[in-house]
């Protein structure tokens, strides 16, 4: 809704006088509302974005362009933007009826043309767009990225929604074999690394385990946690018979990882946090 304001003059014999000030409301007859279908994302995620157009009038109204900022920010001096659209993943619907791709003048900020709303009805892009390095992926990070609806004869809408950096845990582990050549008889040392590319811890609660079945099978094995000796039946179970090793469930935890930001091109970086477990034996 628009307020307007229009004043006359009256003028005669070389004199002027002013009307007094009418006043006018534009009811907007467009409305726009933007989802994210996950509330959450880190580096690398696709997120999915919604923007719905309702038409309330009993009119048509075409021509729309629909203009998504991708959470660009300021940093500095420079603009950053956090949000990559993925190219063709594009979708219109019209009255819940999918309709040829739009076209897309530009990438970023992504902008589509092209879009019409029928009379009483209800228009939907849907998209995704990646967090890329200038996502910023600590716990307390988000992005806010906004539409923008415009047209002829149309006041400018506008719909934001906010995601926020997700608060868990990304383990991966790499396991190797020292020597990697052996005699019969001779003791080999498996070194497990577990890292944690994500902004929270991964504590006891999250049971962490390492298991492992050895072949050949590992006898007379000592375990070390961080350079730390563990003993069997208390940090891990081993059975000689089978070879197989497990680690008792929240022995295990992995500090989260630490991000940074340049400070000179704003990229986001990530030192994961790791811990080490080696299991020594004779085959």
């Amino acid at each position: 809704m628009a307020t307007f304001y229009n004043q006359a003059t009256l003028s005669y014999k070389g004199k002027s006088i002013s009307s007094n000030i009418a006043a006018g409301e534009i009811l907007s007859v467009l409305s726009a509302s933007k989802t994210a279908v996950t509330d959450t994302y880190s580096l690398g995620d696709e997120i999915v974005y919604i923007v719905t157009i309702v038409n309330s009038s009993g009119l048509d109204i075409g021509s729309l362009t629909v203009t998504d900022d991708l959470g660009a920010y300021e940093f500095g001096t420079e603009t950053l933007v956090p949000l990559s659209y993925v190219d063709g993943s594009i979708k219109y619907f019209a009255g819940g009826v999918l309709q040829p791709a739009p076209t897309v003048a530009a990438a970023e900020p992504l902008t589509v043309s092209g879009i019409e709303v029928s009379a009483g009805g209800t228009s939907m892009l849907v998209y995704a767009a990646t967090a890329n390095s200038f996502a910023p992926p600590e716990m307390g990070g988000s992005i806010t990225n906004t539409a923008s609806i415009t047209g002829t004869g149309v006041t400018e809408l506008t719909a934001s929604e906010t995601v926020t950096a997700a608060a868990e845990s990304l383990l991966d582990i790499t396991k190797s074999i020292s020597p990697s050549t052996v005699n019969e008889s001779g003791e080999v040392t498996y070194t497990f690394v577990i890292t944690n590319s994500g902004g929270a811890e991964a504590g006891a609660a999250d049971n962490v385990s390492v298991s492992d079945t050895f072949s050949p099978i590992l006898y007379d094995i000592s375990v070390t946690y961080d350079g730390a000796q563990i003993e069997k039946n208390v940090g891990y179970t081993y059975d000689e018979a089978t070879g197989e090793f497990v680690t008792v469930p929240g022995e295990i935890t992995v500090p989260a990882a630490a991000f940074t930001q340049d400070e000179t091109s704003g990229e986001w970086s990530c030192e994961p946090g790791s811990v080490t477990l080696t299991v020594t034996g004779t085959i």
